[in-house]
């Protein structure tokens, strides 16, 4: 634990997070003050608390910040469903986020079970 920087899903939902603020302060999203600051929270959460999770002291607590990061994911996925149908996000920006979301929360349930394995069968 405490190596969160090198974990792969953590390296990639911080650079969703980047691409995002990116395009969130882009045309009419940026004017929009109040679905670009809900989506810069979401997208900000999930490498937060993927960072919380990995720097705290056992596999357990560690997972309930993962599933936090996973949730957030899905509200990210959500608000860029919104944000596309309103005309905010162009098809292929939509495409790297939905795809995004769907591998990172993809990978956090495998981290989720690898620490869930490692509370179970605690080494002698």
């Amino acid at each position: 634990m405490g190596n969160f920087e090198g974990l792969k899903v953590w390296q990639r939902s911080k650079k969703l997070a980047l691409f995002l603020y990116q395009v969130s302060g882009q045309g009419a999203f940026s004017k929009d003050y109040e679905l670009r600051g809900q989506i810069r929270r979401a997208v900000v959460s999930i490498p937060s608390n993927i960072a919380e999770g990995d720097e705290l002291g056992t596999d357990r607590q560690a997972i309930k910040f993962f599933y936090i990061a996973k949730g957030s994911s899905a509200e990210l996925f959500t608000q860029a469903i919104i944000a596309h149908e309103i005309g905010y996000l162009k098809s292929q920006q939509f495409e790297h986020i939905k795809n995004e979301c769907r591998a990172i929360s993809g990978m956090l349930t495998r981290l989720i079970q690898a620490r869930s394995d490692h509370t179970e069968h605690p080494a002698p």
